[in-house]
Formats: C-alpha cells, structure tokens, sequence
C-alpha cells in the first residue's frame, strides 16, 4: 500500500462516448471540470472490431484543450503510426503488448518521439506478459473490458489482476502510473483505486444524458475517496 499513497488519483475522461459534434466543447468542458487528462481510444477496425479515428482527431483535441493527451493505440503494428500521432500532440501513447511483435522496440520508438510510454493488456493476457517490458513503461493499462467499444460491462477479476500488476510493477518499476480502462463508473472506482490503480479511464461515466461533465467527475471524485 505504501508506493500507493504517493500516486495521486487522475481520472481521464475517453472521448470514445462524447458528442463528436460538440467534441472541442465537450473537451474543453472536461477540462474546466477538473480532468486530469484526455483519453483517445484510436481502433483499427483489424486489432479491434471497430473504428474510431486518426491523428487528424487527436490534433483537434490538441487544439482545444491544454491537458495531457493520453493516446491509446488500439492498432496492429502501432509503430507504424506511433511518429504520426506523437506529431498530432499525443502526451502519452499506449500500444497493446497483444498487437506487436516487439514490445521493448515500440516503447523505445515512443520515447525518441517525445512521448511517455505506456503498455496494455487485453482482459485475456496474463500479468506475466509484462515482467520483461515494465522496467521500459512509465504507464501500464489493464483493459478491464474487451477493448472496441465505449459502454461496455467492467469484468469483475480485473480487481485482482490490477492487484497483481501494481505489485510486480513495485518490484521492477515502482515509479510506473497503473491505468485502467473499461466499465469504471463510481459504483466501482473505489474498488479500482484500492487495488492500485491510479489514472483512471471513465467514458459513459462522465459523458451521458443524465448529468452535466462537471457533476460527474464530481461524483467519480468523490466515490474515488477524494471528494
């Protein structure tokens, strides 16, 4: 628990479930609203089954809003486009361990370009996978959904396997953010942030019909044990 306290609680609103017609607005909004940082869920329609957006987006988002932009590659062969969207204003960009051959290799491009580098697992991929890149990471992302689309029901062991990554990642790279991404809503972020978790992704959470952006945060604040 101890390396926990010092890691403060960001919550980062995905713009995967936000009006796109209003995207600048809406981010902007989120911004006011006390957002630590943006989420960007770029999908390939190949590594996932949907697609979303490209660099062109990520640069309009840059536009409107002076928070970190964490930048979640959810593509085959990341490396291709990692210079692309490091260019666009991506703060941070995370690529799937799943979707490339050479992970050590990704991280390391993504650093050259100026960015922080993060890694993510699918729900299926155990911790293990991480033990060898994680001295490498400055962010580790859980998917505690099947990546691909925004709404989706949070999968209950991803408690667990949150507890499992913090404590290897105490042991090989105790400065590394943990993220968790997928189904979290303040029903559970209380649960999520005690077992390690620290930046925290929300989509229909914060950008739905029944509130407004900043009563939502709010509420995830709040039920986060920061309120």
């Amino acid at each position: 628990m101890g390396s926990r306290m010092l890691r403060p609680i960001q919550i980062a609103p995905s713009i995967l479930t936000a009006d796109f017609g209003r995207l600048a607005e809406q981010v902007a909004a989120a911004e006011q609203a006390g957002a630590d940082l943006i989420h960007l869920d770029v999908m390939d329609g190949r590594f996932v089954p949907n697609i979303t957006f490209g660099p062109g987006v990520v640069a309009a988002v840059r536009a409107a809003t002076t928070l970190p932009l964490d930048v979640h590659l959810m593509i085959e062969d990341p490396e291709r486009y990692v210079d692309a969207f490091a260019q666009a204003g991506a703060t941070g960009i995370t690529v799937h361990l799943e979707a490339t051959r050479h992970p050590h290799r990704a991280v390391q491009q993504i650093v050259e370009a100026g960015c922080r580098a993060g890694v993510a697992l699918n729900p299926a991929t155990p911790v293990e996978y991480l033990r060898e890149i994680s001295p490498f990471a400055d962010l580790v992302l859980v998917m505690s959904v099947n990546p691909g689309y925004g709404g989706q029901r949070f999968i209950e062991t991803s408690t667990s396997k949150l507890r499992r990554v913090r404590k290897l990642l105490d042991e090989f790279n105790p400065t590394c953010d943990l993220e968790v991404d997928g189904g979290v809503g303040p029903h559970n972020i209380g649960d999520v942030v005690r077992n390690g978790a620290n930046v925290i992704v929300v989509g229909s959470a914060i950008y739905n019909k029944e509130g407004e952006i900043a009563e939502n945060l709010a509420r995830l604040r709040q039920a986060a044990g920061e309120g």
